[in-house]
């Protein structure tokens, strides 16, 4: 019996190939070929989850008050521990009952964020390159995204006076992410302010993703959008426990801000979850209060695996300046090459995964994301593969 006639709809026929399901597909190719695979694709923390926030789930798990169905909202006192977190590291004040709402992970948020704010054939304002949800959310509720491509020469920064006026005006939503992923490019406070001004004035939404708010290096602190005065009144920020604390499996996140944009999210995800494990939710209520000496040892981790790779990348020709955040390397393709070829190259010849810059929208291209996952000594042996299979990058 022929069933063609079930068709998925046409929100699904309009996403592309999820870039990290066709890597995986690649990767268990290149597996069954042998190859002693390093995979630097995926933004996927090597570490171990902190020793307390693992025992504050195993001490909530045996608790049989927390098998029940938790909150919609979350926790009162995972809420708490998350705008206790936000006052102490960027003196904002939020209200724990109305102004945060923790997540499946931000991943979650920010795609059912776009289901509870975005019209079909509403206007979409979304830097490219992005991360993947920033405009497969939009799409996928119908929204007409409008592309704000980045440039290296502007370091990556939104240009906010190239947006044409009449884009402006019926944009609804602006999706934008700093510290970000794939650059890596970081945003003075300034550039916040400007942001928020922009909106003010054209009455749009800003939608922030933080996610790597603690991966800063060298006496950077990246800038909370809700720093800014009057960003409450048009923005939301969302945050995840994945990057910094390695919990990226464990599927916990949050966002904070405007009340009114928060509820919506909070009806929206009513009627699709029923929100997070508690025990869960104690263990990242924990790792929000973990002392600062844990977050120096991740950062330590990440700048000597930045320092190592750029060294070794430099040897064979590539010039990249030192991050200031993220776990990523933003690393230009070789004359002539597209994102895809050298990626394909680069895992056929030496068994290393990279991400094509592709993956992240159009004004990816040219590029490919260098995940900082491994260990020097695995990093090591990428440069050693990168030697012996001749590749490195051609100037123009």
């Amino acid at each position: 019996m022929s069933l063609d006639w079930i068709t998925p709809a046409e929100r699904i026929k309009r996403l592309p190939a999820y870039p990290f399901a066709r890597l995986d597909e690649l990767k268990a190719k290149a597996r069954e070929q042998g190859l002693d695979l390093i995979d630097l694709g995926m933004g996927n923390p090597d570490g171990a989850t902190p020793a307390l926030v693992i025992e504050a789930a195993q001490a909530a798990l045996a608790n049989p008050a927390n098998h029940g169905y938790p909150p919609f909202e979350g926790t009162a006192s995972f809420r708490r521990a998350i705008t206790a977190w936000y006052h102490r590291r960027y003196g904002v004040s939020l209200d724990p009952d109305s102004e945060a709402l923790p997540l499946l992970g931000s991943k979650e948020g920010l795609g059912h964020l776009a289901l509870a704010y975005i019209n079909p054939g509403d206007v979409v304002l979304v830097p490219s390159p992005s991360y993947p949800v920033h405009f497969r959310g939009p799409v996928i509720a119908g929204g007409q995204v409008h592309s704000l491509i980045l440039k290296p020469e502007n370091n990556w920064l939104i240009d906010l006076k190239a947006i044409p006026e009449e884009v402006a005006r019926k944009a609804k939503i602006l999706y934008f992410n700093y510290p970000s992923n794939p650059t890596a490019a970081t945003a003075p406070r300034e550039f916040f302010e400007e942001i928020v001004a922009f909106a003010h004035k054209y009455e749009i939404l800003l939608v922030h993703d933080l996610c790597y708010a603690e991966l800063a290096f060298d006496g950077y602190q990246p800038t909370s959008l809700l720093e800014i005065p009057g960003a409450k009144e048009i923005g939301v920020e969302f945050h995840t426990m994945s990057k910094t604390y390695n919990m990226a499996g464990w599927r916990v996140g949050f966002v904070v801000g405007n009340r009114h944009v928060i509820q919506g999210l909070r009806t929206l995800k009513t009627n699709l979850d029923y929100g997070i494990f508690a025990a869960l939710q104690a263990a990242a209520e924990t790792a929000l209060q973990l002392p600062d000496s844990f977050l120096q040892e991740v950062q330590t981790r990440y700048v000597t695996r930045r320092d190592f790779l750029i060294q070794g990348l430099g040897d064979l020709g590539w010039q990249i300046p030192k991050t200031q955040a993220t776990m990523y390397l933003w690393v230009p393709t070789p004359v002539g090459m597209s994102s895809t070829d050298f990626a394909l190259q680069v895992l056929q010849q030496t068994g290393v995964v990279v991400t094509p810059g592709n993956a992240f929208g159009e004004g990816g291209e040219g590029y490919v994301r260098i995940s900082l996952i491994a260990d020097c000594d695995r990093l090591g042996e990428v440069i050693h593969r990168f030697k012996q299979a001749g590749i490195c990058y051609q100037h123009s």
